[in-house]
């Protein structure tokens, strides 16, 4: 019939077109999920190969953050799913293990839940670079899925992303150290107080410096581990000499925030640590224009100081040890004696099952036992009062006993200053084993001054006594307190900060 519709055909009838992804999707549901675990798995491989240690900077736990934000817009994205996130993180933290498991320190490998230390070494390895790649991704899976369904943010994604900004920020504070201050508590004008960033061995390394005046004799400051950073401590504790001296003092290789220095580990050698001391002298001396510096050891920096002393006399204008060590290895034997003697004498069970636990020196479990031991110091020590100085400057200080609250670190700089403590002396410790300065270093160069604290523990003390006894130098002077024991520089801080004015200084011809 004319102008009457005929029927149509069911090819004819229009279509509704399903978009290609979709459909895609729909057929085979789990290849969009397998690419974006490929992708997770890629940055895993390439985090593992160029950060084995994981962030241990500002630039590297932002790069973190950012892969982390990346890999979950893109999971929530394809999936359409908060719930990619687990996949995400799973594959991505197993491809970077897998290819940093030649990285063999202590909080990258040596994963052990049996004790506080052991616990503590895989907060510190994994616990921070964790959070640094969760938030973040979690915030992209949010992001990524509400954009797939085309929905609004909700609630929850306003707050993960305000912690995520929340963490950067924190993330990007930059570390300094506060100026030098006169009595009266005002800035000192003309004064120094920097942080510097020097490379020594090809690595970069933190130099601290401080002064009032920057005109004065350079005095280095090498601190105690090995693998302890002292720059926050240092500040507040050398308070006393930065009116007569230029104090500096650095991050050794491993330490806080010269941490990633520690690797390779095959060249963390104490051969190089020691050229680090020197290659720091000659910075030094070209950037305040001196011929020499004043030299001062703490604990194992004793060590350091005493070979740098030896290799390179025409550096220095006077050596000091402070807690002076001779024969790491002899001096072990006789602390661990001492400690099994004071369980006989006092029935004190705990401190007989940890010398039955950890066995004779030299301990294999580093740096465990070590640790374990040094706790166990107290019960060997004397009764002493350090200065009043020392007590007040530490109390009003606000810092902690290994001075992570200190503003000369970064976020990732505190977390490398207990992470150093732990790797760097795993690395460093083996090498001093059998080391005696007593056969090694007959003589120096260079006028010396022995920092004796009378309440020093008799395995370090005696042996210190007996080098200083028996060796050759232009000048020795054993100087003794009373009232100190291994940190004798800091715990007298006054009184060596007129030795230093007295005696010291005027080898300097100042």
């Amino acid at each position: 019939m004319a102008g009457t519709m005929s029927p149509a055909r069911v090819e004819d009838l229009p279509t509704r077109h399903t978009p290609r992804r979709t459909r895609w999707v729909a057929v085979r549901p789990w290849v969009p999920l397998v690419g974006v675990l490929v992708l997770a798995a890629v940055t895993g491989v390439l985090t593992g190969q160029l950060a084995p240690l994981g962030p241990v900077s500002t630039l590297g736990a932002l790069a973190v953050m950012a892969t982390g934000a990346g890999l979950g817009l893109v999971g929530g994205r394809v999936v359409g799913a908060v719930w990619v996130v687990l996949p995400l993180l799973v594959v991505h933290v197993a491809a970077l293990e897998l290819a940093r498991s030649d990285v063999l320190l202590p909080t990258v490998h040596d994963v052990r839940l049996d004790s506080t230390w052991g616990v503590l070494a895989l907060v510190l390895g994994r616990g921070m670079h964790a959070l640094l790649l969760v938030l973040p991704m979690l915030l992209g899976a949010l992001v990524g899925s509400r954009l797939t369904r085309r929905r609004v943010a909700t609630r929850g994604t306003v707050l993960v992303g305000a912690l995520t900004l929340a963490l950067a920020a924190v993330v990007a504070l930059p570390a300094s150290t506060p100026p030098v201050r006169g009595a009266d508590g005002e800035v000192v004008p003309g004064s120094v107080a920097t942080l510097d960033t020097v490379a020594l061995g090809g690595d970069p390394h933190t130099v601290m410096v401080r002064a009032a005046d920057p005109d004065a004799p350079v005095l280095l400051y090498l601190s105690g581990g090995p693998g302890q950073s002292d720059l926050a401590l240092a500040r507040v504790l050398s308070e006393p000499w930065v009116d007569d001296v230029v104090f500096a003092s650095f991050d050794q290789r491993g330490n806080g925030t010269s941490y990633a220095a520690l690797l390779p580990t095959e060249e963390a050698t104490l051969d190089r640590a020691v050229a680090d001391v020197i290659e720091l002298t000659e910075y030094l001396r070209d950037r305040f224009d001196e011929d020499k510096v004043i030299l001062m050891g703490e604990s194992w920096g004793t060590i350091l100081g005493v070979l740098a002393a030896q290799q390179r006399p025409d550096l220095f204008h006077a050596y000091l040890g402070s807690g002076q060590m001779v024969d790491v290895t002899e001096t072990d034997r006789r602390i661990y004696r001492d400690l099994v003697e004071y369980a006989d004498r006092t029935d004190d069970q705990a401190v007989a099952d940890l010398t039955e636990r950890i066995g004779e020196p030299p301990y294999a479990d580093l740096p465990w036992a070590n640790a374990d031991v040094m706790l166990a110091y107290e019960y060997l020590y004397g009764s002493y009062t350090p200065s009043e100085g020392y007590l007040a400057r530490g109390k009003s200080s606000g810092l902690d006993a290994f001075g992570v609250k200190g503003v000369e670190y970064t976020l990732l700089d505190k977390v490398s200053v207990l992470r150093g403590l732990m790797d760097t002396f795993a690395v460093m410790y083996p090498q001093i084993q059998g080391l005696d300065l007593r056969r090694e270093v007959p003589r120096l160069e260079v006028p010396v001054f022995v920092l004796d604290g009378a309440a020093e523990l008799d395995g370090r003390r005696d042996l210190a006594l007996e080098w200083y006894a028996a060796l050759e130098a232009p000048t020795k002077r054993l100087v003794t307190f009373q009232d100190a024991a291994h940190a004798v520089a800091f715990e007298q801080a006054d009184a060596v900060d007129r030795l230093l004015v007295d005696e010291v200084l005027p080898l300097v011809g100042r």
